[in-house]
């Protein structure tokens, strides 16, 4: 998963000369994020999205970082209606800065805004916010965009440093989810880890206290207590007419089928 590229497919940088007449009509529809399966949060997110969506770590190595489950199978995402409408009560910040994103330099000294242009609410006839003036300054649409990817990037960082921290702790295990719905179809999602109980219980109390004064082990238990929403997810995934399905199975696994 490409944790900062989901969803963008032409991101060009944000300009007055380039968007002066640029609106932007955001809300009305989610179907941009329809065939995604899972989408990333920050551990300031972990609170509100453990209410809603199982929380696993999804990627590898460097790019290993939190993400709410979303579809029981690659290119299904279960929070997005028919309608483009999102389902569930929380929507991760992820998607809702989308159509715009940061770019960091290749010295990763300066951020640049970007906008995808192939977004269906970007527009020239003036539905939704335009992003300038007709003087080329910014509206205060824009300054609050700006701003909130400037939290969104401040808490990116921090997550990055806790998902460090747990490689460092040895404390998260691959895993995959087994769904068996009614009419026998089996379904499988791996490519993501989750932290191993056992070895969270034998750290020792200065690794414990560390963690709590970090606000880490509440992140910890926040993700652990998410994922009885797989079986939400499944209850999604089933049509309505049918039986109730299996519970779900998380097992344990080092050869990971599908991706999360």
């Amino acid at each position: 998963m490409a944790v900062q590229q989901l969803f963008y497919k032409t991101a060009v940088p944000v300009n007055a000369q380039r968007h002066l007449d640029l609106s932007v009509k955001t809300g009305n529809t989610y179907a941009f994020a329809n065939e995604t399966n899972s989408v990333p949060i920050t551990a300031v997110e972990f609170g509100i999205a453990a209410g809603d969506h199982p929380i696993v770590f999804a990627g590898a190595g460097e790019e290993l970082f939190p993400a709410v489950v979303v579809g029981t199978r690659d290119n299904e995402n279960l929070a997005v209606d028919a309608d483009g409408q999102w389902r569930d009560t929380y929507i991760p910040a992820f998607v809702r800065r989308y159509p715009f994103i940061f770019s960091l330099d290749a010295e990763k000294n300066t951020f640049t805004l970007l906008i995808d242009e192939e977004f269906e609410g970007v527009n020239r006839d003036g539905r939704g916010e335009r992003l300038f003036d007709s003087e080329g300054n910014q509206t205060t649409y824009l300054q609050g965009v700006l701003r909130f990817l400037q939290d969104y990037q401040a808490g990116f960082a921090r997550t990055q440093a806790f998902c460090k921290h747990l490689k460092e702790l040895d404390l998260l295990q691959p895993m995959q989810a087994q769904f068996s719905l009614a009419a026998g179809e089996k379904r499988t999602l791996g490519g993501f880890h989750v932290v191993d109980r056992e070895k969270l219980k034998a750290l020792s109390d200065e690794t414990l206290g560390d963690l709590v004064r970090k606000d880490e082990l509440e992140c910890i238990y926040l993700h652990l207590s998410s994922l009885r929403h797989f079986r939400r997810m499944l209850e999604r995934a089933q049509p309505a007419a049918d039986p109730a399905p299996e519970e779900p199975a998380l097992e344990e696994t080092t050869e990971p089928a599908g991706s999360a």
